[in-house]
């Protein structure tokens, strides 16, 4: 079971996984052939030099019969920091779950590279009483995309994260901004009872603290309802290298990986590569051939990835049976009512602007040279538009309609 307040023998153990993992030159794969040879961490360092050398390098063998600096200091915050939460029980509940526990994923198990050691804050009952992080990512998506979307590519990946956690998925996702802090929004705003995780964020620090900052309060409210999960130490700060390394977590944890935007060369693109070597499925929403954010998404079509154009068509390529707090047929109706009623208020001219912008991103000097209207005039329909929600201003000076309008 997942380690939460360890007793002196759990510390024992805790001290000999943080040893083996704090040990320099001795990786992950290397660590997983010694846990393989001898069992235990504990077992690992009773051994003599030439039985670690039959196992691994020299050098890597010599190494482990030293002690790692800095490693009491270690076991210390670590232990600080799984019992902080016992006397105060409306904090998030902290655990430290191995590769040899039973509450470690299955599906992340079965991975090429599984982290030797996961940190885990979340929702007590999940933590505590329901089975783990095993439990909690059994039906697990991932939804990833571009730090920077398009205002439509940021509400897909809040309306299909709504959507598919009604659905009986929990959404995984890494806590970045754009598309992921969009998902983790979406699943946090579902219509789920308790004690299901809402939402999983693999992180790429230290779990004593977040990045980025902006994400302090989304961080919190996924500790009570969901699970924060990172393979790093306490005190890891946000390291470049670490986060296309955290992406095998993600999408090692779910049955497939949803791509709402992306670019071409962007982390997204490797969690779904990580996700078909997995064996895992590839799902990727079409955009605008225009939009750069786009083509990352297209380049995975071409790739053989299922095109997606509603939550249904997920469910379906995993076989899932609609939920029926998803299907949402009483309050999809009501939100057609009020958008029709919306577009009903429209003028004529702004209609005629709404059909010229298309589902393209468009400047105000494309929109003068199609309509014909100045500037001016084109400047106060569009921002009249944009506060009616049926259009969104972009970087760059372009307008974007919005797919609900």
């Amino acid at each position: 079971m997942p380690m939460p307040v360890p007793t002196r023998m759990q510390r024992d153990e805790l001290t000999a996984w943080l040893r083996l993992l704090a040990t320099p030159g001795v990786g992950n794969q290397s660590a997983r052939r010694l846990l393989a040879a001898f069992g235990l961490p504990q077992q690992i360092f009773e051994q003599s030099l030439g039985a670690l050398q039959a196992c691994v390098s020299s050098r890597q063998a010599q190494a482990l019969l030293e002690e790692p600096a800095g490693l009491w200091k270690m076991v210390d915050q670590t232990v600080q920091w799984l019992e902080l939460p016992a006397g105060n029980p409306n904090m998030p509940a902290r655990a430290i779950v191995t590769l040899g526990d039973p509450g470690y994923p299955a599906k992340l198990l079965a991975t090429e590279d599984p982290p030797l050691l996961l940190y885990l804050e979340g929702a007590r009952p999940l933590l505590e009483k329901n089975g783990g992080l095993e439990a909690a990512s059994q039906q697990c998506l991932a939804i990833v995309g571009s730090r920077n979307p398009t205002p439509q590519g940021r509400e897909n990946a809040r309306q299909f994260a709504k959507a598919l956690r009604e659905s009986g998925l929990t959404i995984v996702s890494g806590l970045a901004l754009g598309v992921d802090a969009s998902a983790h929004e979406g699943a946090l705003a579902a219509d789920v009872q308790p004690p299901s995780a809402t939402t999983i964020a693999v992180v790429g620090t230290g779990l004593d603290q977040v990045y980025p900052r902006v994400h302090q309060d989304l961080a919190l409210r996924i500790a009570h309802s969901g699970i924060l999960v990172s393979e790093y130490p306490l005190g890891t700060p946000p390291l470049a290298a670490n986060f296309p390394k955290r992406n095998r977590i993600i999408s090692g944890l779910s049955l497939g990986t949803l791509v709402v935007e992306a670019a071409v060369a962007s982390g997204s693109l490797i969690t779904a590569r990580m996700a078909s070597e997995q064996g895992r499925e590839v799902f990727a929403i079409p955009g605008s051939i225009h939009a750069p954010q786009s083509r990352g998404c297209h380049a995975l079509l071409r790739q053989g990835a299922k095109l997606v154009e509603s939550a249904q068509d997920v469910l379906e390529e995993l076989q899932m049976k609609k939920h029926p707090q998803v299907v949402g047929a009483e309050s999809t109706a009501q939100l057609e009512l009020i958008r029709d009623d919306a577009m009903a208020r429209l003028s004529d001219a702004q209609k005629d602007l709404l059909n010229v912008i298309g589902f393209d991103s468009m400047g105000l000097d494309g929109l003068v040279a199609r309509t014909g209207w100045d500037a001016a005039t084109l400047q106060v329909m569009l921002l009249e538009l944009e506060l009616a929600d049926f259009v969104a201003r972009m970087p760059g000076g372009l307008y974007q309609r919005l797919a609900s309008s």
